[in-house]
This record gives structure tokens, C-alpha cells and sequence, in this order.
């Protein structure tokens, strides 16, 4: 067998077509295929830079049959750049499917950089950005979309979602219900003439999106759990079990008697000592 082909995953703009970086236009105009989610949305980019090339669709419905004729088409040698709709495949669209197959069957896969509507919303945000963690899109199901909610409530990390305008009223009152009145930036319509970055709280979204029908994509990013507020309401749960109960927890899961004891200080904030004279004349 010959050398095989090289899958080029390649972020086109999300909005601003001058975003666009020269390296991609290169790929797009070399490679033997271009794979697309939308192939109208992609024949706007390259008819707009010139461009003409042999463009296949590649979605999340035709993904299984257009996966193995791509994965085919680059065994037998052929490059293949991959776009999304907009900004970086692979990033809550079907590329991440593709790229697991190329890796399977080792073929060669490279990145060629570029916009990316998460990174852009974190740092436009004003929010904590060195730790933040991506949920993409909510489930449909009201059910299954609050448990995913309950399930990072938690988490310290800035968080980051994506939203259709048709959900967002849904979506803001599913955050304010479960994680309270946090702060939170919405974003929409990024890099594009009419960009939004507003910085608010749940509650002040709830009520504008209440009057107002929300236009465009949106990039929403909440402010992550106190992790004080969190320490004080663990230490406070302690309270409710003696100490020796609390440490006969920890001794009943395997770990050694002084070990436990370390474990039930940091528990509940207070010294080893205090730990151990609580448990004198009771062993």
C-alpha cells in the first residue's frame, strides 16, 4: 500500500470572513477533498475567496457512509480538509467522529488553527479563564438537560455552553434554577457586524429574554461554584455526625486509623489534635 493522505481539519471563520488565515486558504485550495457540514455554507467561503475544489458533504446524519468513503479516499492516498459550519472542527460537530477513524486506521492528522467561538467567548467574558470547562450544547430532553446541569453545579471552572436563540430563554431559567443568580456573559453573534458581549446575571438575562426574542448564536459563560462557599457548606454537612462516626467512616473504607483521623481535620477544618482528644476513652 502507498502512502496514505493526510486529514486536514481546518477552523474557517465564524462570522468574519477576513478572519480566514492564509495557511487555510492554501490547504483548501491543495487538498484532493473538502469534507463539509453544510456545503452551501462552504461554497459561499471558498466561491468568496476563488476557490474550486471537489466539495463532498460530511454531517452528522450521513456520518457513518460519508466517514468510510473519506477514510477510503485517504488510504488510497488522498488529502482531505475537514470544515465545520463555522470556526474549528471537531468542536461539537461530527469531526470528532471522522478524526477517531483517521487515528484508528493511522492515518496522519493535523490541525490548521484558527477561530473558535468557545475561546472567544472565555476571554471576552470577563470571567476567570485560566481553568474553564466546554459543555457544548445542552440535551433537547428538559429532564436529561437538568441533570447534566446538577452534574457540574459544582464545579469551580468557568463554564461555557452553546445555544440556539429558539432555546435561550429555556436554557438561562434551567441555569438560574439550578445554579442560583450567578454572574454570566452572553455572548452572540461573534466577530459578525452586530457582536454582543453582555455581562450580567442570570436573573437580569431571564428578565431581557422574558420581552426580548434573542437573535443570532449565542456563547454562554457562567461564573463557576465559590470554592469557599463550597468548603463552608462541606464542613457544615460534617456537623450532623459526631467525630467518631466520621471517622469510623473513613476507617470502615479501608484507610488505617491515623490516616482517618487526618482525613476527618481536613473534613471539618479543625486540627488532628482536636480529632484525637474527641476520640480519647472512646475506642
Amino acid at each position: 500500500m502507498g502512502k496514505t493522505g493526510t486529514l486536514y481539519l481546518v477552523a474557517t471563520p465564524i462570522g468574519n470572513l477576513e478572519d480566514i488565515t492564509l495557511r487555510a486558504l492554501r490547504i483548501l485550495k491543495e487538498a484532493d477533498i473538502i469534507a463539509a457540514e453544510d456545503t452551501r455554507q462552504t461554497l459561499k467561503l471558498l466561491n468568496h475567496f476563488g476557490i474550486k475544489n471537489t466539495l463532498v458533504s460530511y454531517y452528522e446524519h450521513n456520518k457513518a457512509e460519508k466517514g468510510n468513503y473519506l477514510i477510503g479516499q485517504l488510504l488510497e492516498g488522498r488529502n482531505v480538509a475537514l470544515v465545520s459550519d463555522a470556526g474549528t472542527p471537531g468542536i461539537s460537530d461530527p469531526g470528532e467522529d471522522l478524526v477517531r477513524l483517521a487515528a484508528d486506521n493511522g492515518i496522519p492528522v493535523t490541525l490548521i488553527p484558527g477561530p473558535s467561538a468557545v475561546i472567544a467567548g472565555v476571554v471576552l467574558s470577563g470571567l476567570p479563564s485560566g481553568r474553564f470547562a466546554f459543555e457544548g450544547f445542552l440535551p433537547v430532553n428538559r429532564r436529561a438537560r437538568r441533570e447534566r446541569l446538577e452534574s457540574v453545579s459544582r464545579d469551580t471552572r468557568t463554564l461555557v455552553f452553546y445555544e440556539a436563540p429558539h432555546k435561550l430563554i429555556h436554557t438561562l431559567k434551567d441555569l438560574r434554577d439550578v445554579f442560583g443568580n450567578r454572574r454570566v456573559a452572553i455572548a452572540r453573534e461573534l466577530t459578525k457586524r452586530f457582536e454582543e458581549v453582555w455581562r450580567t446575571t442570570l436573573d437580569e438575562a431571564v428578565a431581557r429574554y422574558e420581552k426580548e426574542t434573542p437573535k443570532g448564536e449565542f456563547v454562554l459563560i457562567l461564573e463557576g461554584a465559590d470554592e469557599r462557599g463550597l468548603q463552608e457548606e462541606e464542613k457544615k454537612s460534617w456537623e450532623d455526625i459526631s467525630i467518631e462516626e466520621h471517622v469510623r467512616m473513613y476507617t470502615d473504607s479501608g484507610l488505617d486509623k491515623k490516616e482517618a483521623m487526618k482525613r476527618v481535620a481536613e473534613d471539618r477544618g479543625i486540627s488532628k489534635r482536636e480529632v484525637y482528644s474527641s476520640l480519647l476513652g472512646k475506642d
